[in-house]
């Protein structure tokens, strides 16, 4: 069940510089190393943190979402957001990627939506919230239906994605992820 106090307070915010020390903060409370969600596989934690570098990858992140953009063959168009509290706008509490379309990797791994909760932030509603606000967005865009994926022993993510409608299609295994759920969501009926 949604915390309803979360769900009143949070709220997805495009990236921005502005809140560079804020994205550090919660990005590197994962460690080093993948963040789903967070949109930073195509950059190192060192130039994470260097401002110049930070601010061209948020550039280049908030124009993934422009269809009118021609991307490399590789990628979809997607809109990255970051999770924040009403409360406490200037704390970044995780991030959530809606890429609108699939490719074969998202078919099979990451699915329409990927997000992360900062370990601090956890166990409060944040996920379930943030996951709502991006299947509304997702609606905007005119998808009927997301696929959105979890390792198979992330249980809090499952139960996240169930509390929505996720239909479980199946569980596979992925040669570099690991047994993964997938799960679909209808945008229709909900």
């Amino acid at each position: 069940m949604v915390n309803e106090a979360a769900d009143a307070r949070i709220r997805l915010i495009q990236p921005t510089v502005r809140l560079h020390q804020a994205f550090l903060d919660c990005a590197f409370e994962f460690g080093s190393g993948h963040r789903d969600g967070f949109a930073t596989d195509s950059i190192s934690d060192v130039e994470l943190a260097d401002p110049e570098s930070f601010a061209a990858w948020v550039a280049t992140r908030v124009s993934y979402a422009d269809e009118a953009i021609e991307l490399p063959p590789d990628r979809v168009h997607d809109t990255l957001s970051w999770i924040i509290d009403g409360r406490e706008p200037e704390r970044i509490l995780g991030s959530i990627s809606l890429r609108h379309r699939l490719n074969d990797f998202l078919l099979q791994v990451g699915g329409h939506i990927g997000y992360g909760v900062r370990p601090t932030s956890r166990r409060q509603g944040v996920a379930t919230a943030a996951l709502g606000l991006a299947l509304d967005q997702a609606r905007s865009l005119g998808l009927q239906r997301v696929l959105v994926t979890c390792a198979k022993d992330n249980v809090p993510s499952a139960c996240t994605i169930e509390h929505w409608g996720g239909d479980l299609e199946d569980v596979r295994e992925t040669p570099d992820h690991g047994m993964v759920r997938r799960y679909w969501i209808d945008l229709i009926q909900r």
